[in-house]
């Protein structure tokens, strides 16, 4: 997949970040060509090797209607969770993995279902934090909206599902 200079894809369990520069750098004695990102979330600059863009799952942001589609997932979506924490959570941070934000809200409703019968462990809710962050980012990127308005909405759509959204980072 190649991208332009503007384009606004989305790095993989980092979030929504813009292509700033695209530039041969000469690092392993060999030119190759690279991406530099910006994302939005923590400013922080990323060199992606073109040659890696489909490993890493970089992409660009969703289209409205994949937007629309996983609004309808958290509000009526099924979920399963696996009650062992080690195994949720090494299927989860996969899920994270892949960058795709009907994967992200997958582990958001799973472990925010989660946490409403108990208490989550640190790394889960540092994952609940990191996948809450990305759906709001990229819908409001998306969508062309402040990330306030986006966290209103999500939270009412979670309310429609019984499920309180906890104070998230």
């Amino acid at each position: 997949m190649e991208f332009r200079l503007g384009d606004k894809v989305v790095y993989p369990n980092q979030g929504v970040g813009i292509i700033e520069q695209i530039s041969t750098r000469n690092l392993s004695g060999q030119p190759e060509m690279f991406y530099l990102l910006k994302l939005n979330g923590s400013g922080m600059r990323v060199m992606v090797p073109m040659t890696n863009v489909a490993s890493i799952g970089l992409r660009r942001v969703a289209r409205n209607n994949e937007i629309g589609s996983v609004l309808g997932f958290l509000h009526t979506g099924a979920i399963t969770n696996v009650p062992d924490w080690k195994s949720r959570f090494k299927g989860n941070a996969a899920k994270m993995r892949t960058g795709s934000l009907k994967d992200v809200a997958v582990v958001f409703k799973s472990l925010l279902t989660l946490s409403q019968d108990k208490s989550l462990s640190f790394r889960e809710k540092r994952m609940l934090d990191r996948s809450w962050q990305m759906l709001v980012d990229e819908i409001a990127v998306v969508r062309g909206m402040q990330k306030d308005v986006v966290v209103s909405q999500l939270a009412k759509t979670m309310e429609k599902s019984n499920l309180k959204i906890p104070a998230v980072s």
